[in-house]
């Protein structure tokens, strides 16, 4: 018995296969090679066309079903992630309107501004647990606004996960968890906002039937199983955005529970099991996958623009002569906690919600040409993105966050082991690494739906640890000053 998951992407699509008793994963894809296309047809924009990801998912499909060998009547579940925000339209018969809105296209800031101001801040991120911002309800504004015979024309709004679910089964549904990222929900009344739809003059019939994140929300059609090889009837038994299906990747379920990420961008991602928010709406909180009206589970969404993003940069500007991340990091562990008093703020890849939506941009202090090596700056680059997880960790524990474990995958840097234990050391939290990824996760939890396992206990039980990294507490005061000192410059800046 077997299971799929499929993890819609902005870069590619992966699709991955688990074998649904020992957990282990029989084959995994993905697709294209190179990361698929992006139109920016003026600054700050950014659509993908969503037959592009139906297409990449076929081939990624057909490589997976080809080197497993299996049958397509032993697939018993398909669990759907995606790349949360984005928008697709639709008219009755289905048919695509314009190309999708995706996640890092910044048009509807200005409408997603006025809306707060307009609607009320504290009305807003009492019942949305948000700033409407520069989500999926902005984006149809926009829309309205800007494309009024598109907007005609829209029968059904999807997020990109809900368009491959409507490709595999001609059925369309969301989940409470899709409608709040796209900042439809209203939390205190559990039910789709009035006051966001009234205010941008969304029709109610835009939206398709609420379905349950886990369960058998559609089956495959005959024609998609003749697309794809698999059986018709095969159940969709599981959809979410990236970020909390991630967060379930690493078996993140409930309060005190974080995930994180550290790619070119960084994450950190907690449970919450009460309505609360950032007054300043520093940080996002979307349902995540097991909240219900009666059980309430919050994802508390911390995200950092400028992260992995600064090694990269190091790496082919300034790193040059050395030959892999692996030589940085070498390299960077002579310089001791703290990097002999620099510091770098990290925040070079644009605005940061952490910090108000302001942009610093990045910024080097405390260099002394006479003591300072490139390990030195190594170091501090690596401590300053740490230092701004710690910075953005801090908002989430004044609204109730409990971080005493971070789980993370084995990747991106987390592969360093200073990052590592510059982030266990000034959190003061151990740092648990996994061997999974989303598609793995989107496939497990396909078995939830199902009911195969009885609990996500018994889903995650062959979750593999990999590593544990315990704070070092006779450096906790050292990596505590050079926060410190991190923070001040920061102070300085904005």
């Amino acid at each position: 018995m077997y299971l799929l998951g499929y993890d819609i992407g902005s870069s590619s699509v992966k699709v991955c296969l688990i074998e649904a008793s020992s957990g282990k994963v029989i084959a995994s894809e993905f697709s294209p090679k190179k990361e698929m296309k992006i139109t920016a047809v003026h600054p700050g924009w950014a659509e993908q066309n969503p037959v592009d990801w139906w297409t990449n998912l076929k081939l990624a499909h057909e490589a997976v079903m080809h080197e497993s060998g299996i049958h397509s009547e032993d697939i018993k579940g398909i669990g759907i992630t995606w790349q949360m925000h984005g928008l697709i339209l639709v008219d009755k018969d289905q048919n695509l309107l314009r190309p999708s809105i995706i996640w890092c296209d910044s048009r509807a800031v200005p409408y997603g501004e006025k809306a707060f101001k307009e609607i009320g801040e504290e009305k807003c991120l009492s019942h949305l647990l948000n700033s409407p911002g520069n989500f999926t309800a902005s984006k149809l504004a926009w829309v309205k606004e800007n494309e009024p015979e598109i907007f005609e024309k829209i029968d059904k709004i999807m997020l990109p996960g809900d368009y491959i679910a409507m490709r595999l089964s001609g059925e369309i549904g969301m989940t409470i968890e899709g409608l709040s990222e796209g900042i439809f929900w209203d939390f205190k009344n559990n039910c789709i906002s009035e006051d966001v739809i009234n205010y941008y003059g969304i029709p109610k019939s835009f939206f398709p039937e609420i379905i349950p994140t886990f369960g058998i929300q559609a089956t495959v059609s005959a024609t998609a199983a003749q697309e794809l090889g698999l059986k018709e009837g095969t159940p969709i038994s599981y959809r979410a955005g990236d970020q909390p299906n991630n967060a379930l990747s690493l078996n993140v379920f409930n309060p005190g529970e974080i995930a994180s990420t550290a790619g070119t961008s960084g994450v950190v991602y907690g449970v919450l099991d009460k309505l609360d928010y950032d007054k300043l709406s520093r940080v996002n909180t979307f349902a995540h996958v097991n909240h219900t009206e009666k059980l309430t589970r919050l994802g508390v969404l911390l995200c950092i623009n400028g992260t992995g993003i600064l090694n990269s940069w190091l790496k082919h500007n300034f790193a040059t002569s050395l030959s892999s991340y692996g030589d940085m990091n070498d390299l960077a562990s002579l310089s001791p906690v703290g990097a002999k008093g620099l510091s770098i703020i990290p925040f070079g890849n644009g605005a940061e919600r952490v910090l108000e939506n302001k942009e610093t941009n990045c910024s080097i202090h405390g260099i002394n040409f006479n003591i300072h090596t490139k390990g030195d700056i190594l170091r501090a680059a690596q401590e300053g993105i740490v230092f701004s997880y710690e910075y953005g960790m801090d908002i989430m524990r004044n609204i109730g966050m409990d971080i005493q474990v971070i789980r993370a995958g084995n990747a991106n840097m987390f592969l360093s082991s200073i990052f590592r234990k510059s982030l266990a050391g000034v959190s003061n939290a151990v740092i648990e690494l996994y061997d999974t990824d989303g598609a793995v996760g989107a496939a497990r939890a396909a078995g939830m739906g199902i009911g195969f396992y009885a609990d996500s206990k018994e889903a995650f039980a062959s979750l593999e640890r990999i590593a544990v990294i315990e704070p070092q507490l006779e450096k906790r005061e050292q990596y505590l000053e050079a926060y410190s000192r991190w923070k001040q410059h920061l102070k300085e800046i904005i």
